[in-house]
Formats: structure tokens, C-alpha cells, sequence
């Protein structure tokens, strides 16, 4: 959910969307292994959640046929300006980046895909484990009958949940570059609370944006984020069809280690392809 006061849902929108992007300015530095992935693979790549195009983009770029979907309209605006500007694009050859406004969950395409993608935590918005199974199983679902899945997912410790009291945290402030020469300061505030009876944190993230010609300006997004466990992530990936291959702790493909609080799975289809029989 996403509030300003005064102002419109969509315009709203359409700034987080933009904060989401000033967010990740950090690279988290997981595109370099999709890029990677993509091009062991080759084929067809589906990513679930694309938001603003930051995986999609690049490996549009690289050659790939691309299908990103994501619910959020202002999100995929910011995927399509990205495709817009990018000088892959424009210099033509084989590249294709589809974007459709769609609910992951009940994605229901023709095609079926060599990789297909669900990063950085994605998983854990979705709206509860109902929901979770139902974005995995799309996934199974679209898949080729050689093609892998991989899922990005973080798993909090107890150091981190412990944060999770309520408390206001500062995350960061950054300069925003808005267009036509102006730039405005952001900051970033975020509160979460846990709870491990249902095993969910709500979040609610406030950014605040001003410059030296503007007073203070404040949007909202709440979220759910549902939480998993390796164990409860491998019962989901079992009864959606889909079988671990291989788990790493990092995005430069270190194994998993007990404790991590990172889990990056590559899976493949296992009792079904889209209902045809998957080979052995």
C-alpha cells in the first residue's frame, strides 16, 4: 500500500517506484550471475516480480528474449523508459524485452521459458504462503521441458528480527536526480515489527524528499513480508513441482551454509512441465 497525503494513488505509485530504484543504486550484485545463467542456458527467460526492469533490462541487452511481469504499472513504466534509453535498444539485433501487467500467481502464457526468475526477496511479498505456492507452481508451470528455475530469497537470524520492534531506523539519504536539471534530496525510514507466531514482519517504509526550493514531502509503502525458513522454502519448491539442483549462499556461487541468511536455489521441473511428463 502506498500514501501521500494530498495526492493521487498513482502518483504515489509512481514515486515509490522511483525510490525503489534510488534504493538499489547499491547494487546487490546478483544481475552479473543471471547474466551468467542466461548465457549457459540460452533460450527464452521469464522473470516473475520484474519490477523496474533492473535483472530484465540487462539481460534484454545481452541478447536474451525476455518476458518480465510484475502487478505494478508504475514499476514496469520504469522498466519500459530503462529498455527506451538503453543503448542496446537502439543499436537493434536480436533483442526482446516483453513486459506485461499481470498477478504472477495466476500467469497463465503460451510460451514456455529456459529460465525463469524470481529475485531478491520477491518471493517473501507475495501474499501469503498460498500465494507463495502459487508463484512457484506458475513458474513449474512455464517452464520448458530443459529449463531451470531460480529463486533469491533472505533469511533473517535472530540479530535481524530483533530489529524488528517497531523501532524508526534511518536507512539512508541520497541525492535524486528528478529531471530537466533538478535534484532533491531522499531519505530513506523504515519500521518493522515481527511476528513469529505467523512468521511474518510488517514493514512500513517512509521516504522523505526535499530540496532547497521545497519543504519536506513524505510517501509510505506498507508491506507484509511473509518469511520462510531453508526447510519451509524446500516443502514450498517440493509441493510446487520444482527440485533443488543446487544452493548457494552468495551470488558468486558459494554453497549454502547452515546459518546463511541468504538462500539462492536453482531448481528444475520435477513431476510435471506444464502438465506433459518431465524426463528423468
Amino acid at each position: 500500500m502506498t500514501k501521500r497525503a494530498g495526492q493521487s494513488t498513482a502518483a504515489a505509485g509512481a514515486e515509490i517506484a522511483r525510490y525503489y530504484d534510488l534504493d538499489l543504486a547499491d547494487d546487490p550484485g546478483d544481475v552479473e550471475m543471471y547474466l551468467a545463467l542466461a548465457a549457459q542456458r540460452g533460450g527464452a527467460i521469464l522473470e516473475l516480480c520484474a519490477g523496474s526492469g533492473r535483472i530484465a533490462v540487462p539481460l534484454a541487452a545481452a541478447g536474451h528474449a525476455v518476458t518480465a511481469v510484475d502487478r505494478d504499472p508504475n514499476m514496469l513504466d520504469r522498466a519500459r523508459l530503462a529498455w527506451k534509453r538503453h543503448p542496446a535498444r537502439r543499436a537493434g539485433g536480436r533483442r526482446a524485452l516483453t513486459l506485461l501487467e499481470n498477478d504472477v500467481t495466476l500467469l497463465d502464457l503460451p510460451e514456455r521459458f529456459e529460465l525463469a526468475v524470481l529475485a531478491l526477496n520477491s518471493l517473501l511479498l507475495l501474499d501469503g504462503r498460498d500465494a507463495q505456492l502459487a508463484a512457484l507452481r506458475s513458474m513449474a508451470r512455464h517452464l520448458a521441458p530443459t529449463g531451470r528455475a531460480i529463486i533469491d530469497v533472505w533469511l533473517p537470524g535472530k540479530a535481524d528480527l530483533e530489529l524488528y520492534d517497531g523501532r524508526l531506523m534511518l536507512d539512508w539519504v541520497r541525492r535524486d536526480n528528478v529531471g530537466a536539471g533538478r535534484a532533491e534530496w531522499v531519505a530513506k525510514l523504515t519500521s518493522a515489527r515481527h511476528d513469529p507466531q505467523n512468521a511474518t514482519a510488517e514493514i512500513t517504509t517512509f521516504f522523505d524528499a526535499w530540496s532547497d526550493t521545497k519543504r519536506v514531502r513524505r510517501v509510505m509503502r506498507q508491506d507484509t513480508a511473509h518469511l520462510l525458513t531453508q526447510k519451509g522454502l524446500r516443502r514450498l519448491l517440493d509441493e510446487a513441482g520444482l527440485i533443488v539442483e543446487s544452493s548457494m549462499g552468495d551470488y558468486s556461487s558459494a554453497p549454502f551454509k547452515s546459518g546463511g541468511d541468504r538462500l539462492v536455489v536453482i531448481c528444475r521441473g520435477g513431476r510435471s512441465y506444464g502438465g506433459r511428463p518431465s524426463p528423468d
